[in-house]
């Protein structure tokens, strides 16, 4: 399958019985989704190789699947885990929910029986529906509590999320720091930077930063830095995609070294610079206006 840098959008619905699959299912459809209800999680691998096969006309597939038992969700987890390992494939699991009151007054609704208790009363099935789905919940990227949803409001939903293969952009966030000012709050990912040589103590450097070319190369030339530069993009290379897969809209890795202003400035525009062919990068240097205002002192001028 040659499928480049273009990845089959592969969502799996699932949740709560009574929540709202079926409008899902028929949603997705109306967005030209190739739709698949009720797959068994053990046919999802055969299934994959038959999206691969397909010649890139399945570009866009939802799958439906209505779990009913334990050995349903060890196949759909080992599934799931598998799909990670894929790059042609961007997988979202799309999980319906609703409040207990909602699920029980919809059964009554459309006199069904509860899949897990077509003997007893709904409330029972539902719970250990719950139970089951607990894990599966958690590792869902989108969910919809639909408790208070029509289904016209359900559908306009998922046409409004995914229509026009609407994706969410994942964007990089690099950005220097200074460990004196504090470490950023909002970071996810801190390195300190602390142990590599300090262009401060060279003299004509000090008032300088990382974005001037000889501070940059004089941090970059130590072997200390090409070791930890080839560390830190391998172990980022392998990071980066599961944060994607998992959803998340964004990463913010800060660099911190003493002050803000040398190391971590170089170490964050090569960093970032690395990963913009791959990703939305942005490049940002929290403290380096600590240098600004340093040297406007320095010079008598109002700061």
């Amino acid at each position: 399958m040659s499928t480049g840098a273009n990845n089959v959008q592969l969502v799996i619905i699932t949740g709560m019985s009574g929540a709202g699959k079926t409008v899902a299912i028929q949603s997705f459809e109306d967005l030209g989704f190739f739709c698949v209800d009720n797959l068994p999680p053990t046919l999802l691998p055969k299934f994959l190789e038959l999206m691969k096969d397909a010649n890139n006309k399945m570009n866009k597939v939802a799958l439906g699947m209505d779990l009913r038992g334990r050995e349903f969700f060890d196949s759909l987890f080992k599934a799931l885990d598998e799909l990670a390992e894929i790059s042609w494939v961007a997988p979202q699991i799309l999980f319906l929910d609703a409040d207990d009151s909602v699920l029980v007054r919809r059964y009554k609704e459309t006199r069904r029986l509860h899949p897990l208790s077509p003997t007893g009363l709904p409330l029972e099935g539902i719970a250990q529906e719950r139970t089951l789905l607990e894990e599966l919940k958690g590792r869902a990227q989108i969910l919809y509590n639909t408790s208070k949803m029509s289904p016209r409001e359900l559908r306009e939903k998922i046409l409004t999320e995914f229509s026009l293969n609407k994706q969410a952009t994942f964007t990089v966030n690099v950005m220097s720091f200074g460990f004196k000012h504090g470490i950023p709050i909002d970071a996810d990912l801190v390195f300190d930077v602390r142990f590599l040589p300090n262009p401060y103590y060279v003299q004509h450097m000090r008032p300088k930063t990382g974005l001037d070319q000889e501070v940059y190369e004089y941090v970059l030339k130590w072997n200390e830095t090409h070791k930890f530069l080839e560390k830190i993009t391998d172990l980022l290379s392998f990071m980066l995609p599961h944060y994607k897969r998992e959803g998340k809209s964004q990463l913010v890795i800060a660099i911190g070294c003493t002050g803000g202003q040398h190391r971590s400035v170089a170490l964050t525009e090569y960093i970032g610079h690395y990963f913009e062919e791959d990703y939305h990068t942005c490049i940002s240097h929290r403290d380096i206006k600590h240098r600004e205002g340093k040297q406007l002192h320095e010079n008598g001028k109002k700061i």
